[in-house]
């Protein structure tokens, strides 16, 4: 989750049109996405409305016709509160240095996935994607999908 800065958020509008949003995260062991909005912008009120989401990261850098790895994680986004805004600023603070939530004066929100597809073709196989869930004890093998 470290190949880089900014994920795709994927969200849907009371309509049930989608949205994508690009935007600055960090993450937890548990496979939680952090991030800082707007509450006001369309993913923010989206969420509000219907938390189900779906976030990609990977390196944009990579070559077509070359191994590429990412990951996407399938669960539900909310505004933090309390001790789990507190750990979610910490975690954000960590990877952002400058983030500084008082002068920032934005929500932090928590993205917690469920679900968790993987592609990785140096260490798996071309066009080989691994699907697990997570669970308390870590993840749990789903399925094997091999597209030709």
């Amino acid at each position: 989750m470290n190949a880089a800065p900014l994920c795709a958020l994927s969200t849907r509008s009371s309509g049930g049109r989608a949205h994508i949003n690009h935007m600055y995260f960090a993450w937890t062991d548990r496979f939680e996405v952090i991030w800082i909005s707007n509450p006001d912008s369309i993913h923010s009120r989206n969420l509000a409305r219907h938390p189900s989401a779906a976030v990609t990261i990977y390196d944009s850098h990579q070559t077509w016709g070359k191994p590429d790895r990412g990951i996407q994680l399938f669960g539900t986004a909310a505004v933090t509160a309390g001790l789990r805004e507190e750990e979610a600023q910490r975690v954000y603070r960590k990877r952002f240095r400058h983030y500084d939530p008082e002068a920032e004066g934005l929500p932090i929100y928590r993205f917690a996935a469920r679900t968790v597809k993987l592609f990785d073709e140096r260490a798996l196989a071309p066009v080989t994607f691994v699907t697990a869930r997570i669970t308390r004890d870590g993840l749990a093998w789903v399925k094997t999908e091999v597209s030709v």
